[in-house]
């Protein structure tokens, strides 16, 4: 197909999901919940092999194939492989979910290069690179597909100490709209799922219920729970999305929202210190 031919509204791609980042938190969630809606998932880790272990079992609990890959996306090309290898395990793919990332709290000023560049070679290069692989397999087979970039409120609200992370996840919300123009004409979307404070282990948080009331900074009061996440994830992977592409969903309990409402509460600067 070129570029002129009339976009393809056919949605007709094989209910198999990758997800990047899958043994604990969002990646889990979602892991599961696509299982639980006819899903067979290719899931990758990076150092939790455990974690990775669990959410397999998980999904084959659900009567689904499950298969698992290690991955460092500091090594992104290389890693990047991981896809095409679960994608030939179960058979193709229809969704990918780029979940995995990593984070940083250090100001610019006393950051180093190798620190910068590492963080985004994991949230932005491991992203794109991924995508790649599944959106030609995705348009070599026809039928569509879905890709899901996993992002942050802060592809839109800057942090203090979170330069290379903010970067990454701002640049993610635009690498998904440039590929939702181009994967149009395949019938493949492409959007951002933006959470804000999500109860995982990358927050420093179990994977377990949030307590309501604990964060009384937020309009609905707690941090988000990660099958939360899935649930708004798994919707945009369902062939009912099909007319939703190059947007961004945030799932951040209103957090966004309280910009100068809350910079109007603070009574000190010790936000400048992250």
């Amino acid at each position: 197909m070129n570029s002129t031919d009339a976009p393809v509204t056919m949605t007709d791609y094989p209910t198999i999901a990758i997800i990047t980042g899958a043994d604990s938190g969002i990646g889990k969630a979602t892991a599961v919940v696509l299982a639980e809606r006819g899903f067979d998932v290719g899931i990758t880790y990076h150092c939790d092999e455990d974690g990775a272990a669990g959410t397999a079992e998980e999904v084959r609990a659900q009567g689904r194939n499950c298969a698992v890959r290690r991955h460092d996306l500091t090594d992104p090309v290389t890693a990047a492989g991981a896809v095409d290898e679960l994608a030939d395990e179960l058979g193709g793919v229809g969704v990918l979910v780029n979940n995995a990332g990593t984070g940083s709290s250090r100001p610019l000023l006393e950051m180093d290069y190798d620190e910068w560049r590492s963080v985004l070679a994991v949230d932005l290069d491991g992203a794109f690179l991924c995508a790649q692989r599944a959106a030609r397999r995705m348009s070599e087979r026809g039928g569509g597909g879905r890709i899901i970039n996993v992002t942050s409120v802060h592809e839109e609200y800057p942090r203090v100490g979170s330069g290379p992370y903010c970067a990454a996840k701002g640049g993610l919300r635009m690498l998904a709209r440039v590929l939702a123009l181009e994967l149009s004409a395949y019938g493949i979307t492409v959007n951002t799922i933006a959470p804000g404070e999500i109860a995982t282990p990358m927050t420093g948080q179990a994977d377990q219920p949030p307590q309501p009331g604990s964060r009384p900074g937020y309009p609905l009061g707690r941090p988000g729970d990660a099958r939360e996440v899935a649930a708004a994830i798994a919707f945009l992977a369902d062939p009912s999305a099909s007319y939703v592409t190059g947007a961004s969903l945030f799932v951040d309990g209103g957090l966004g929202l309280m910009g100068p409402q809350a910079a109007g509460a603070l009574t000190s600067a010790e936000w400048r210190k992250g």
